[in-house]
């Protein structure tokens, strides 16, 4: 990713049509002969939104289909804006989690609280915990969306008001804040990083050192403490395509 003026801005997007061309060309020459499905492919400006009007809007030619350009694209399960705000990442999980949670509302009372809760953790909590990690450091807003549909999951399950307080059956079902779990997912992902524990495909175990194992901070005060500091990793070696 680079940082262009909106001058520049045909140049790279005639420099992105000959990416994509020769991803085609490689995708048919490789043993397994892939088939690069061009109307299906989606492609997305990435800036601030203060500068989304500055995009451009004309369509990129993929193959011999011609694709406008998105404002949020979705990978492995997670929605990203062309801002990368991940608004529209929560408001899918919570239209989704939502959708759920009215289906299971009409068979509560054929059911029992056990197989509820079962369902809940399998249909709904899964779903909010899916990728919440990429959720660090967005606006405290989007938690909150996420707080909401936790706290009507509780309040389905033991079928109480909306009047009451929810801390103690968010505590009867073990159960972290939205933006706690969030924090507790990012420091699983610290610590699996740090103990060479993560899956070295996603290189995560170079982004993350100890102070203390920086050659250039061990002579500083801060090498005696837990802190941490992220390196800059080298890009993988050939571009990611899907």
């Amino acid at each position: 990713m680079s940082v262009v003026g909106s001058d520049s801005l045909p140049a790279v997007a005639e420099s992105f049509e000959t990416e994509l061309r020769q991803t085609q060309h490689q995708c048919t020459c490789w043993p397994s002969r892939l088939q690069l499905n061009t109307a299906k492919t989606e492609f997305l400006w990435s800036t601030t939104s203060r500068r989304l009007h500055q995009l451009p809007q004309l369509p990129l030619r993929v193959g011999s289909d011609h694709n406008s350009p998105a404002y949020a694209v979705r990978d492995l399960g997670i929605y990203i804006d062309s801002n990368v705000s991940m608004r529209s990442h929560v408001a899918k999980t919570v239209s989704a989690c939502y959708s759920v949670l009215r289906q299971l509302r009409t068979i509560r009372r054929s059911v029992s609280r056990s197989v509820l809760r079962s369902l809940v953790s399998s249909l709904v909590f899964s779903r909010l915990d899916y990728g919440n990690s990429t959720l660090a450091g967005v606006s405290s807003h989007l938690p909150s969306r996420l707080q909401s549909v936790m706290n009507a999951t509780a309040r389905l399950i033991f079928s109480s008001s909306r009047f009451q307080h929810i801390t103690p059956l968010l505590r009867q079902l073990h159960r972290l804040m939205a933006s706690e779990r969030i924090a507790f997912k990012q420091s699983v992902l610290v610590y699996k990083c740090l103990h060479r524990c993560a899956h070295q495909y996603t290189l995560l175990t170079s982004f993350v050192r100890q102070v203390a194992d920086v050659e250039a901070r061990q002579r500083l005060r801060s090498s005696s403490s837990s802190s941490l500091i992220a390196i800059n990793c080298q890009p993988y070696p050939t571009p990611y395509c899907r």
